[in-house]
């Protein structure tokens, strides 16, 4: 039922039911959710000094939030760091998500949004099933909030997620 809710946001067919919320409730709201889910998860909030509302769907991006946290439990050794930070850039607020792990491969990298990539043999969560589609429907949450997505290596270790959204309509 999300999935198709998400595709009917997507497609442009249900709207989306946005309302200026705090960003600190929402981003803090995910991070408990993911510690609570992962007990043993070693999971940092930083956020800005300014108080940040945006016009959004909460739930959604709450969720999208979660599910990045989550990647980091599932697809890292259990002593892996996760790191979200919360800021504002320019006319946008920035959300990063980023890990202390083995990073990604270059050939997963590009194609990381794409719902089609498979888990190594050797990762980390290969006991974890999942359908792959997990941040190809965050990035379509991101986008119909008119947001872009990205992810990338972090030098020296680890993967870095961010995605930004506009603290004001168009």
């Amino acid at each position: 039922e999300n999935l198709l809710s998400i595709t009917k946001i997507r497609d442009g067919v249900m709207p989306l039911n946005k309302q200026e919320e705090m960003l600190e409730e929402v981003a803090g709201d995910a991070v408990l959710t993911t510690r609570r889910r992962f007990p043993d998860a070693n999971v940092q909030l930083d956020l800005s000094e300014d108080i940040l509302f945006l016009p959004m769907e909460p739930m959604l991006i709450k969720q999208v939030i979660i599910n990045l946290l989550e990647n980091v439990a599932f697809h890292t050794p259990p002593d892996t760091r996760a790191r979200l930070t919360v800021s504002r850039q320019g006319k946008n607020a920035q959300f990063c998500v980023s890990d202390n792990g083995a990073g990604i491969s270059p050939e997963r990298l590009a194609h990381i949004f794409d719902g089609m990539f498979q888990r190594d043999r050797e990762d980390h969560a290969d006991a974890h099933h999942s359908m792959g589609i997990g941040l190809s429907v965050c990035n379509s949450i991101v986008k119909a909030h008119g947001g872009t997505m990205e992810a990338r290596n972090v030098p020296g270790g680890g993967a870095e997620f961010t995605f930004r959204l506009p603290l004001e309509e168009e």
